[in-house]
């Protein structure tokens, strides 16, 4: 069987469906769906280099990696690698094609340092200290029974905090721009990160076939939005909550708890059955607030880090 590496293309039949099933296969605890690879693909921000590959055997697509550089970093030259191979083709040396390929591109394009998330079990370990990877840090998966389980029970906010939804937003995003660039630059991580393009992160995220704005949550004190949870969804029954966070002034008053809790009762009341969200394994307080509500680890993923020349 011959395995052929190229960019994965939404014109070509197949493309698409066969990327978003690979990495449901191998990663089903992240929402992806061919719309929103599209969206990714014609709206990655020019300076991420964006170039999502895919390895092909037999007409099919049995490998993806998804490969950009860290373009909001405040430290240039940080790129990412990700790479999954449908569970029935691996060892068939699809991921090395991928890596290969997906290392060339990136130092093209200035990448010093490359991050690869792997998840935690000894072959893709293996694999990653093999092409010259070293362990850094790790994060949890973690999934809530929506449609079993028992939320906590709503509670009235505090006095001087309303709690609103995202799409009361619509008219001008951008004090939930900020407040996503505050809470994200606190975030655990290997890489700094600035948000300083709203109309970047218009296109990324706020646009995003995946966010839903309706069920995302945020506690707004003295009419300046203080903390959140935003939602992603696949339109089905799958629910995720990409970010929940709060801004400096407003930290321990419990107002990420009151957001998200408000967001994930919203969300069942929809029909989603299933909840998803991941945390550092460093980030105690949030996954504090997750074990509170009742999600329960189902993977972990180990960042994996090489640096160039």
């Amino acid at each position: 069987m011959t395995v052929i590496v190229r960019d994965l293309r939404a014109d070509a039949p197949g493309d698409l469906e066969g990327f978003v099933r690979v990495r449901h296969l191998a990663l089903p605890y992240m929402l992806s769906t061919p719309r929103s690879l599209a969206h990714d693909l014609a709206h990655m921000h020019p300076d991420a280099h964006y170039r999502p590959l895919v390895a092909v055997a037999d007409g099919e697509v049995i490998g993806t990696a998804q490969v950009h550089l860290s373009h909001e970093s405040a430290e240039p030259g940080q790129g990412n690698v990700n790479v999954y191979v449908h569970p029935e083709h691996t060892r068939r040396g699809a991921g090395t094609l991928l890596v290969r390929a997906a290392e060339e591109h990136l130092a093209a394009h200035g990448a010093v340092r490359l991050h690869a998330w792997v998840l935690d079990e000894r072959g893709n370990r293996a694999f990653a200290e093999r092409h010259g990877y070293k362990s850094s840090r790790s994060a949890h998966f973690l999934r809530l029974d929506l449609a079993g389980g028992t939320l906590p029970p709503l509670q009235d906010p505090p006095p001087g905090v309303e709690l609103r939804r995202g799409s009361d937003f619509a008219d001008d995003p951008r004090p939930l721009f900020e407040l996503d660039a505050e809470a994200t630059a606190d975030e655990p991580s290997d890489v700094d990160y600035e948000f300083t393009d709203y109309e970047a992160w218009l296109a990324e995220t706020w646009r995003h076939p995946l966010f839903d704005a309706g069920l995302t949550s945020v506690a707004v004190v003295d009419g300046r939005p203080a903390a959140f949870s935003a939602a992603r969804t696949d339109g089905a029954t799958r629910y995720g909550t990409v970010m929940t966070g709060t801004a400096r002034a407003h930290r321990g008053r419990g107002l990420a708890k009151l957001a998200k809790n408000d967001s994930l009762h919203r969300a069942r009341a929809a029909g989603y059955t299933e909840a998803f969200t991941g945390n550092d394994t460093g980030n105690g307080p949030m996954l504090a607030i997750n074990r509170w509500f009742g999600y329960e680890v189902c993977a972990t993923e180990v960042r994996y880090v090489r640096e160039l020349g």
